[in-house]
């Protein structure tokens, strides 16, 4: 009997160990008893299930990111191009991990991630040429996959979000590939071209701009310069026609002064201009020579008897003269 008991404590510890297990952080365990998914679901730390009849799943509840690889496509005019990579970066909401696998089990990625990729690229390259693909809406490729998968997700898998979406350049024929580098190599060298001729333009530009603004500025310096002149000559015209007529001004009152002595001095001569006045005159005359000489043969100009009305110089009186 303590045998069976021992044998039985035995089988236990030895079962035991098999039921722990550990979920790491970012994820979540989901168990099958019986291939059927229960709806209970444990965080990360240690847990325990009964083993053989439950088993348990680690889904990821992070950020992850999935690469797709190899991607054939044909484009709309037959040309076979292959994309080596497609990196789908999504997120699964905790509480939709039950829904999602149990609709589309544990790798439901395979189904929503991997098989849509390689649907939309194929969709994608088949309406579009080789020029499009590689050239001219490579760059819109990323968000055209991010937003058709998003828009599939929220009706087929609720809680599933895609955070980004990168391709990788896609691989074409060698010889289309050398012609895309000579015509890149071509329009590198026009864009340096064009650049180049922009630069030397716009210097061009510069420089007139530079000229017209010198010119500008000298044009006004001169026009200042012109304009000080006008003034400075006005100035001086003022000046000279204030001067003109002080000048005027000044000889019209010296010659009213003469004009007023003059007719004053004529006034007192024609009071002064008597016959006893001039007789006294004459008398002062004489009296200030030095020398007299009488004489009949002497000039008369002195001996005209100013009282006379007939001015005959009389016989027997004495003339003089003086020196």
């Amino acid at each position: 009997m303590v045998l069976k008991w021992l044998v039985a404590l035995g089988i236990v510890a030895a079962i035991i160990p098999l039921g722990i297990h550990q979920i790491p952080e970012g994820h979540v365990g989901i168990y099958y008893r019986g291939g059927a998914l229960l709806t209970s679901m444990t965080a990360p730390g240690y847990h325990v299930m009964m083993p053989f009849i439950t088993s348990v799943k680690i889904v990821q509840t992070t950020l992850q990111t999935d690469e797709v690889k190899n991607i054939p496509c044909g484009t709309s005019g037959g040309t076979m191009i292959y994309f080596d990579k497609v990196e789908v970066v999504n997120i699964l909401n905790r509480d939709a991990v039950i829904d999602i696998v149990r609709n589309y089990t544990v790798y439901y990625d395979r189904t929503l991630i991997f098989d849509k990729i390689h649907h939309e690229v194929n969709q994608f390259c088949s309406v579009h040429t080789l020029q499009e693909v590689y050239i001219d809406l490579f760059s819109s490729i990323d968000d055209h996959l991010k937003r058709t998968l998003q828009v599939d997700l929220n009706i087929l898998a609720p809680g599933l979000y895609i955070s980004s979406v990168r391709v990788t350049k896609p691989k074409i024929p060698e010889a289309i590939r050398r012609n895309y580098e000579t015509m890149e190599q071509e329009k590198t060298q026009y864009m340096i071209t064009t650049a180049h001729q922009q630069v030397v333009e716009k210097e061009a530009e510069t420089d007139r701009r530079r000229a017209i603004i010198e010119a500008e500025k000298l044009a006004q310096v001169a026009k200042i310069q012109y304009e000080q002149k006008i003034l400075s000559k006005e100035s001086e015209k003022k000046i000279a026609e204030i001067e003109a007529e002080m000048h005027l001004a000044r000889e019209r009152s010296l010659a009213d002064a003469n004009k007023y002595k003059s007719d004053t001095e004529a006034e007192s001569n024609k009071v002064k201009l008597s016959p006893e006045y001039l007789q006294w005159s004459m008398y002062h005359a004489i009296a200030q020579n030095t020398k007299i000489y009488f004489g009949n043969s002497i000039p008369n100009i002195f001996t005209t008897d100013l009282k006379s009305d007939d001015q005959t110089p009389k016989r027997n009186q004495p003339q003089a003269t003086t020196q």
